[in-house]
């Protein structure tokens, strides 16, 4: 899931997945940081659900993918489009 907080040049971008599902740590990688896992790792919530922000330049598209314990990556069903195997977000 992704909620969206807008600010005047930015938008503040949170991804929000299950506590454990999948288990294990999941990290968000995408083009926003050259891809590298470990930059946006999520944490939990007070609500249970695990949770990272990334602020995000307005009016842009990024492709993003989440990487999970195992090498295992997947996308976001909640993402506004696919980019090939990736998921996409429009700020």
């Amino acid at each position: 899931m992704l909620e969206r907080k807008p600010h005047k040049d930015r938008i503040e971008v949170t991804f929000v997945l299950p506590a454990d599902a999948p288990p294990g740590p999941v990290s968000v990688v995408g083009d926003f940081n050259d891809w590298q896992p470990g930059v946006h790792t999520l944490t939990p919530r007070k609500d249970g659900n695990r949770a990272v922000t990334v602020a995000l330049p307005a009016k842009r598209a990024h492709s993003f993918r989440y990487l999970a314990a195992g090498d295992y990556w997947f996308n976001d069903e909640g993402a506004d489009a696919r980019d090939g195997a990736n998921s996409r977000l429009h700020t």
